[in-house]
């Protein structure tokens, strides 16, 4: 058994074990593998394993693999910080954006969708611990951000994506997970449907999957340390 497909058993029996612990199916939880600075050929590896979705933070090395990867029926998901200069290409290239945390940025991608593919799926990003090193709009602005994306064209408003301040106390992780679905639950209120939250990372599957999250990102733990973008 190659080494992805021993870590990638590994981290589908946790999410069913996390899933089990909460009394949740693990069908209600999806597996997003974060590639960045992984190769193609390891891409490919990893949907070998039954992988689909991967996630991506540098635009032009995704751009490549996408390209390289074209045959297979993989689904792309833009995690980093978008940057305007940078919005027609993801608008084209991939099915979900998880890190919307403007309206100027909703709107080009929403302007930049090639009217013949899907709605672009989005994920407002949120500072939920209010850090000042990570990006996201704060908790007080997500309602109304909400509703202005929701309005858009060629964009599906998917849900929240958050990315807490790293802790190794599980009722601390918790505790931050919680404040984002109560945070979802207060836009779906409003009359917002939405059906993602986007948080849990290698080190914080369990809480996260405890307080309701609907989709995991993984990199570590599915690929090994990562290298180092030079």
């Amino acid at each position: 058994m190659s080494i992805i497909a021993e870590k990638t058993t590994q981290v589908v029996s946790e999410i069913n074990q996390a899933c089990q612990a909460t009394g949740r199916h693990p069908s209600e939880v999806a597996l997003l593998a974060v590639s960045k600075t992984r190769s193609a050929d390891e891409v490919r590896e990893a949907f070998q394993q039954g992988l689909i979705r991967f996630g991506e933070n540098y635009l032009q090395e995704a751009l490549d693999k996408i390209q390289a990867l074209a045959d297979l029926p993989l689904e792309w998901h833009f995690i980093g910080p978008v940057q305007s200069n940078k919005t027609r290409q993801i608008a084209e290239s991939f099915d979900w954006v998880h890190s919307v945390d403007r309206l100027k940025i909703a709107r080009r991608l929403s302007e930049q969708r090639p009217t013949e593919l899907a709605d672009l799926n989005i994920c407002l990003q949120v500072n939920i611990d209010d850090e000042s090193s990570k990006s996201g709009c704060s908790p007080n602005e997500a309602l109304d951000l909400a509703r202005e994306i929701a309005a858009l064209p060629h964009l599906n408003l998917r849900g929240l994506m958050a990315i807490p301040a790293p802790t190794d106390d599980a009722a601390a992780q918790r505790l931050a997970f919680a404040k984002v679905r109560a945070l979802a639950e207060r836009i779906r209120a409003s009359g917002i449907a939405m059906d993602t939250l986007s948080m849990g990372m290698s080190g914080d599957l369990a809480a996260a999957i405890a307080e309701g999250s609907t989709m995991v990102r993984i990199g570590t733990a599915l690929f090994g340390p990562r290298v180092a973008k030079g």
